[in-house]
Parts: structure tokens; C-alpha cells; sequence
């Protein structure tokens, strides 16, 4: 048999297979949605863990009088975590450090990164700020020492220091460093620790469970036609191609 033919009945046999996808019509697939029982209860922890991990601590104490949904953790310390954050995404660092400190002095003294990266942050903040000579001092005693221990930190101060090498900062080949979004990161990184320290989780459960719904249909387009979520925000279903 030529390799023409052999392609030729190799497609002919994959088109076969997609035209034979099995089709599920909306009012199928809302039966089987519905034959699914979710208690209500693990609903709410599904949402009480998101509200108490993005820091909603307002929402957090209104949803746990409505719902009688208890959190893992002190609603007070989420208050606390909020501050080390905002003061993060404010430039506020050194306020920042001092607060994570009063929270709980391990978080810094056992994760050595964490500490880097919040210095690495003090040190844009003094540059964005035009304070060239103490950004300078500042890399020279807190950061040079520790990038002689560690070739990522040394590579990262390398990386912040020739922000100083142009007169408009914003312009050098690493000026993202002084977008908002670092801060953002960082403050991020800082509220993950803190979780963890906390003995929780240092993302929430829900986004997960949308990232496995996506994956989960992707899954499902190769051997079916079936009613499909495309808009995550409504999770209306959309009619099955025909």
C-alpha cells in the first residue's frame, strides 16, 4: 500500500472519529449537573476561604454571622496581614518589614528569600525617590553581603542597581522594577508567608477550581458536543455545536 493511502485512510479514519463525537443536548446535561449533590455547607467554606485568604475581613465577619461558617483562622489576624500589604503596595517597606516582625519574628529569621526580596523592594523605593546615595549605601551594607552568599540574590541586586545607571530609570532595559506590579509582587509574596505561617493556605481554593473546570472541558471538547461554560463570570451554558 502506497503512503498516500496510508495518510489518506489514516485522516479519513481521525475525521470518522470527530464526526462520531457524541452529542449532549442542555436539557441532558442540566439532569446530570443536578443529579450532583454539593452540601451547602462545603459552598460556604468554599467561600469563606477565599474571603479569608484575599484579606475581605469585613465580608469575612458578615458572611460567618449569616452563614454560621466558622474561619480557620483569626479574623483579627487578617486585619494585621491587610497592613503588611497595603503597606507593601504603599512603598512602605521598612513599616512593612517591622509589621511582619510584630506578627511573628520567624517569618523573616526562616525565609531568607522572603526578607531579600523586601530589601531589594527598599532599595527601588530609595531610587524611585532620587536618593542615589543611599540607595548606593543601602545596597553596599544590606544587600552586597547577602548577594556574596547567594548567586539569584546577587544576579537580582546586580539587576536593581543599574536602575541607577540612567537618569530616567524608566527607561532602563529593567525598569519594570519600578512598576506597581513589583510592589504587587512583593506584597504577595509577603502575604503568602504569612499565611503559611498561619497554617493555611496561601492561595485560595476557588480559582483552582475554575483552573480545573477549564481543564476539565478542554478535556471534554475532544470526545463530545455538550453544553460548554464560556463565560466564567455568569457560568451560563452555552448550546452544544451541532
Amino acid at each position: 500500500m502506497s503512503l498516500f493511502w496510508i495518510v489518506f485512510s489514516q485522516l479519513a479514519e481521525i475525521e470518522a472519529m470527530a464526526l462520531s463525537k457524541k452529542v449532549i443536548t442542555k436539557e441532558e446535561w442540566e439532569k446530570k449537573l443536578n443529579d450532583v449533590k454539593i452540601r451547602k455547607e462545603d459552598m460556604n467554606k468554599l467561600v469563606m476561604n477565599f474571603l479569608v485568604t484575599e484579606g475581605y475581613v469585613d465580608a469575612a465577619e458578615k458572611f460567618r454571622m449569616e452563614s454560621g461558617t466558622e474561619p480557620d483562622i483569626d479574623l483579627a489576624t487578617i486585619t494585621d496581614r491587610m497592613a503588611v500589604k497595603k503597606a507593601v503596595q504603599c512603598g512602605n517597606v521598612e513599616d512593612a518589614i517591622e509589621k511582619v516582625n510584630d506578627l511573628n519574628p520567624e517569618i523573616l529569621d526562616t525565609n531568607p528569600q522572603l526578607f531579600f526580596h523586601l530589601q531589594q523592594q527598599r532599595l527601588i523605593e530609595l531610587i524611585r525617590n532620587g536618593k542615589v546615595e543611599e540607595a548606593l549605601e543601602f545596597a553596599q551594607e544590606e544587600l552586597a553581603p547577602r548577594g556574596e552568599e547567594n548567586q539569584s540574590f546577587l544576579e537580582e541586586l546586580e539587576k536593581t542597581v543599574a536602575l541607577l545607571a540612567f537618569e530616567d530609570a524608566s527607561s532602563c532595559p529593567v525598569g519594570e522594577l519600578l512598576d506597581i506590579s513589583q510592589r504587587l509582587k512583593t506584597a504577595s509574596e509577603v502575604n503568602a508567608a504569612i499565611l503559611m505561617s498561619q497554617s493555611h493556605e496561601k492561595d485560595p481554593k476557588l480559582p483552582s477550581l475554575l483552573k480545573m473546570l477549564i481543564w476539565a472541558q478542554n478535556q471534554l471538547d475532544e470526545k463530545a458536543a455538550y453544553p460548554r461554560i464560556n463565560d466564567l463570570s455568569t457560568a451560563k451554558l452555552e448550546d452544544p455545536p451541532v
